[in-house]
């Protein structure tokens, strides 16, 4: 096998390849990429049983052939190669990898034992990939990093008629987001599939600017993934199994009683603030009509306060919030204000989850139908 290709290209097309792979493996062989060349150019992949990534580029190929390389080596290599064509030939088990002044010699693996990508089956549906990537950024924070429960270390896609739904809950908070969904010649089917969240993140990011992605959903006896593809690239991911629970009922139809606050003051403001903080120590919140002050108590040395400007609706209100979980959800807010609104219980004595939404004014809700809800903490009298 023997071909040239365009140094950045090259680059990026194996740091995408790699991008997913597990940092370590019991089976070393699931750390290579597989390099494919042929007349139509050079197809890059990796697959780890779990997830898979491919990419086709163009390159000038005088000789085809296959050969399986470490991916991460190769990578961190073709990422500091000089502005140069790069010459990559295969004899035995060596790989020649040349650019300018550069040369590096690269021992292959047993190609024969790469295990075959998973087979992609019809497009399910189109979805915006400015809109998606967006919205994966804003759900994906809520969703568990405790392996322990699987299912909720995963965001639940959801398709409607016309849209599509990201839900995502470690059990403190949820967060949702709705998108355009087109589901094109293939009808109107509801369907459900839980991605792992990291593997969603990294799709989110990789086809921002894609246009627009497809999405496919496959089931079969044995398997169930979910593939989606842009600009020549595809990723591939094994569905999460098991029953994603009902948490978008608990948003609430209104809510009568909240704030609104400038986003960027906030952040500030609880960034500040929590620097006295104990590590998973909350801070207090106190909203009334001159506006809305914040309180740590932290060790015995040392205290904080702010307050700043809020436009409250409704009752005064207390409550006391973890600020890393109010930072992830006031983040995902894309608007100038941030509305926090409070929710009642049937005990009065413990306080309801507070809903964070964007705001496009001090009077005018968002547009977006972005929605994170918080658990508080039960308030230290």
């Amino acid at each position: 096998m023997r071909f040239e290709v365009n140094r950045d290209v090259f680059s990026d097309a194996v740091s995408f390849a790699v991008k997913l792979l597990p940092q370590r493996t019991t089976l070393p062989i699931l750390s290579g990429v597989l390099i494919e060349a042929d007349e139509q150019g050079l197809t890059l992949s990796s697959f780890d049983y779990e997830v898979s990534a491919q990419t086709q580029i163009q390159a000038t190929v005088d000789e085809p052939g296959r050969v399986l390389v470490s991916g991460r080596l190769l990578a961190e290599i073709a990422n500091r190669l000089p502005n140069a064509p790069v010459r990559i030939s295969v004899t035995d088990s060596s790989v020649a990898v040349a650019c300018g002044s550069a040369n590096f010699s690269l021992l292959s693996m047993p190609v024969e034992e790469y295990p075959n990508l998973p087979q992609i089956g019809e497009e399910t549906g189109m979805l915006p990939a400015d809109a998606f990537s967006s919205a994966v950024s804003q759900v994906a924070v809520a969703a568990s990093r405790d392996d322990v429960t699987p299912v909720i270390t995963g965001v639940q896609l959801e398709v409607g008629e016309n849209s599509l739904s990201l839900v995502a809950t470690d059990r403190y908070r949820v967060a949702v987001r709705e998108i355009p969904w087109d589901s094109g010649d293939t009808g109107t089917e509801t369907l459900t599939a839980l991605v792992p969240a990291r593997t969603l993140q990294e799709v989110g990011k990789t086809f921002g600017t894609a246009g627009t992605v497809s999405v496919s959903i496959a089931r079969s006896d044995e398997r169930e993934i979910i593939a989606f593809r842009a600009d020549r690239k595809t990723v591939t991911s094994l569905l999460i199994k098991g029953n994603f629970p009902p948490v978008k009922r608990l948003f609430p139809e209104t809510v009568d009683n909240y704030a609104v606050m400038n986003t960027a003051e906030l952040v500030e403001a609880v960034r500040r603030v929590s620097l006295v903080l104990e590590r998973e120590a909350a801070l207090r919140f106190t909203f009334t009509a001159e506006g809305l002050t914040l309180e740590a108590i932290g060790s015995e040395h040392a205290q904080a306060s702010e307050a700043i400007d809020a436009h409250l609706v409704g009752d005064d209100t207390t409550v006391s919030l973890k600020p890393q979980f109010l930072l992830d959800g006031i983040g995902a807010v894309h608007s100038e204000f941030v509305r926090i609104s409070f929710t009642k219980t049937e005990n009065p004595n413990k306080p309801g989850p507070v809903l964070i939404t964007s705001q496009s004014s001090r009077e005018q809700a968002g547009a977006d139908s972005y929605k994170y809800l918080l658990q508080p903490n039960l308030l230290l009298r």
